[in-house]
């Protein structure tokens, strides 16, 4: 069977998740020294998901003109 083209995962569309898997909770677990071997699957702590934003660019041009004009006085 085929997979519908608005199904199919591009690169760029890949979001944040709100729910990890039992495999990535532990990793992050053991990060951040929460995790023992020992600890048990069932009742994990939860782990808080962080949300990747990315910073707007600072606008250049506002930054040369008003260089520019501090040279001319």
């Amino acid at each position: 069977m085929t997979m519908d083209q608005s199904l199919k995962v591009r690169a760029g569309a890949i979001k944040s998740r709100n729910v990890l898997t039992r495999a990535e909770r532990i990793s992050r677990l053991k990060e951040l020294d929460r995790w023992t071997e020992e600890s048990a699957v069932v009742g994990m702590p939860k782990v808080r998901v962080i949300k990747v934003s990315l910073k707007k660019k600072k606008k250049v041009k506002k930054e040369e003109t008003e260089d520019k004009k501090k040279k001319k006085k």
